[in-house]
């Protein structure tokens, strides 16, 4: 079983998801969804951000959101998504990792 703890305590690794594309206004509620879905089950999980080619301020919103309740990990931000969390000011704010590995096991 494990534990939801934000602060890492876990016993066993969170699961990854690795969405590919662009996510705006029209598509993020999918996400959104699946990762709802996965917190529930696990606790939290590890957001592989290195395939995502454009992300607006929907998906901030939905990551903001997302951390806010459960243990959301970012994994390898592309540079496009990098840039939305250094303009937005919450790069300090989020767990962010230059791994899928390092989420992982922090």
């Amino acid at each position: 079983m494990t534990t939801s703890d934000p602060l890492g305590s876990r016993t066993e690794p969170l699961p990854v998801i690795s969405p590919r594309g662009e996510f705006d206004m029209r598509n993020v509620t999918s996400l959104g969804a699946q990762i709802e879905t996965m917190t529930a089950v696990h606790g939290g999980l590890v957001l592989d951000a290195s395939g995502i080619t454009f992300a607006d301020s929907s998906f901030l919103r939905m990551v903001l959101g997302a951390h806010q309740r459960t243990d959301l990990r970012i994994a390898a931000p592309s540079l496009r998504v990098a840039r939305l969390f250094d303009l937005a000011g919450v790069e300090t704010y989020l767990r962010i990792y230059p791994s899928i590995e390092a989420a992982r096991t922090l």
